[in-house]
């Protein structure tokens, strides 16, 4: 009986120590998500539903509010908390390639020297998910973009999904995916069955990779236009919110900002989590040349993203636009941000 303790008492210290807390660690760099709000140029493209982002459309887009928000967004970046900006951002809710260069190039940020990674998706809107990156820090291998449902369906007029996967500071390989989900316009239960799919199609892109490699260390990333709870991401997706010691399995850090009552975009009096970071277990293990903590992912909420609520109770998101009315703020979501690690030699 005592050997039996004893060997029990050597598992649990091995686990404890692979998951827990290591003696000496070192923060990395940090991968961020951001939700735009609408960052359209004021060029009209005959292409895309982009008439109201225009300087006669009804949203009075100039090159000036253009160029505001640029500076806005940089100020964003420039601001994560760290000494330097993240090293890959995933951006959705961009118009096109010429907006990410002017916001790469604004002075705030063009020291960085950031590369990007774009695609026009078939959106009707003409908005896309993309991604920049500092080559100093991150070395892409390749990058691919798939649609949000399942193969051999008819492919919608939607955001595709990027696939970027690349060397971080040199230590170790990072899958990462970056999502904008189906909204909910036309009604939470009408649209789901849309989430459910991308759901459904980024499942199995993560299960080839488990096919592929030995425990691949996955971030997914994104607006999911859902919350932790809801199906598309604890049943079809299969992201929970407990550390079940599974290399494997998906984690969604997402769950603790729900108990701590955090959001990334509130509805009236009511903050939700649509934006959100789920790794796979691969990455808690701190024995690794790289890893990441669950309280390492969290929510920017910075005093100068957020201004007092009138209305309602507490403070709300500065906005581009509140409907049609110009605000000159930020965005419309709250950016979220994983720091990874590594041991100290």
């Amino acid at each position: 009986m005592r050997i039996i303790s004893g060997l029990l008492l050597i598992v649990a210290l091995l686990l404890s120590t692979r998951y827990g807390r290591s003696q000496e660690e070192t923060s990395l760099a940090t991968v961020m998500f951001y939700n735009l709000e609408n960052l359209y140029d004021t060029e009209d493209d005959s292409l895309k539903r982009d008439e109201e982002f225009l300087p006669e459309g009804g949203r009075h887009w100039t090159g000036y509010r253009f160029y505001e928000k640029l500076t806005a967004l940089s100020k964003v970046i420039a601001n994560t908390g760290n000494w330097e900006p993240p090293a890959v951002i995933g951006f959705c809710e961009a118009e096109n390639r010429v907006v990410l260069e002017k916001l790469v190039r604004h002075p705030l940020l063009k020291t960085w020297n950031f590369n990007i990674i774009h695609k026009d998706s078939p959106d009707k809107r003409g908005i896309d998910v993309a991604a920049v990156y500092r080559p100093s820090v991150f070395n892409p291998l390749f990058y691919r973009y798939f649609p949000p449902v399942p193969d051999g369906d008819p492919i919608p007029d939607t955001r595709e999904i990027l696939h970027l996967c690349g060397i971080l500071a040199g230590e170790d390989t990072l899958h990462i995916f970056f999502n904008h989900w189906p909204s909910r316009y036309g009604g939470m239960m009408e649209t789901r069955p849309m989430r459910k799919k991308a759901a459904e199609r980024l499942r199995s892109e993560v299960d080839n990779l488990r096919q592929k490699y030995h425990h691949p260390r996955i971030i997914i990333m994104g607006d999911f236009n859902d919350q932790p709870r809801d199906e598309s991401l604890s049943r079809y997706l299969g992201a929970g919110g407990d550390i079940t010691r599974n290399p494997d399995a998906l984690y969604n850090t997402a769950f603790r900002w729900e108990k701590e009552k955090r959001g990334t975009l509130k509805y009236q009096s009511q903050w939700n989590i649509f934006d959100q970071i789920i790794i796979s277990e691969a990455l808690l293990d701190t024995t690794a040349r790289l890893f990441t903590r669950p309280r390492d992912a969290r929510i920017l909420d910075a005093p100068f993203l957020l201004e007092k609520d009138e209305k309602f109770t507490g403070t709300k998101l500065k906005r581009t636009y509140l409907g049609y009315q110009y605000k000159g703020g930020f965005s419309d979501h709250l950016p979220v941000l994983l720091m990874l690690r590594k041991p100290q030699p």
